[in-house]
């Protein structure tokens, strides 16, 4: 039975409704296969942060990676854990941690990147290459102007 039959018009007409509901699709993509990687989307958020900016400290990763501050420790700790991330103390200050991508957390961000791109796959199996590229750039204008207001 698809959505059509099973879900009120309104509900259905409701561009909300339908962005939640692919949410909740692809947050069910993302968290099976990044577990069958032995990864979470936290650790692909993180290392892909760090890869593309460079060190920063674990207040700024949680900034740029929307994840809770405790939420980060938690998940840098996993990342610590199997050499795919170093600390170091600030040098500006002395109580804070510079975060730092290993070779290996680099190694690990790529094959975490195949991996997206299968859930990118799966996700967006009903559109062709075109309709993927402009719901993405719709998305994005979207996410855009409201992150922009905060």
């Amino acid at each position: 039975m698809t959505a059509d039959e099973t879900t009120p018009t309104r509900l259905r007409q409701a561009p909300s409704w339908l962005l939640g509901q692919a949410s909740i699709h692809s947050g069910r993509l993302v968290n099976e296969h990044f577990a069958a990687a032995g990864a979470r989307g936290y650790h692909y958020r993180l290392l892909a942060a760090l890869q593309e900016f460079g060190p920063a400290s674990q207040a700024e990763l949680g900034r740029r990676t929307g994840i809770d501050r405790s939420d980060v420790v938690a998940a840098l700790n996993e990342l610590a854990e199997k050499k795919l991330i170093e600390r170091s103390p600030d040098p500006a200050d002395r109580r804070r941690n510079t975060i730092t991508i290993t070779a290996a957390g680099s190694d690990r961000l790529e094959h975490l990147t195949t991996v997206l791109t299968e859930i990118q796959d799966a996700l967006l199996a009903p559109l062709s290459a075109p309709e993927r590229e402009q719901l993405t750039a719709l998305l994005r204008r979207i996410v855009d102007h409201h992150t922009a207001r905060r």
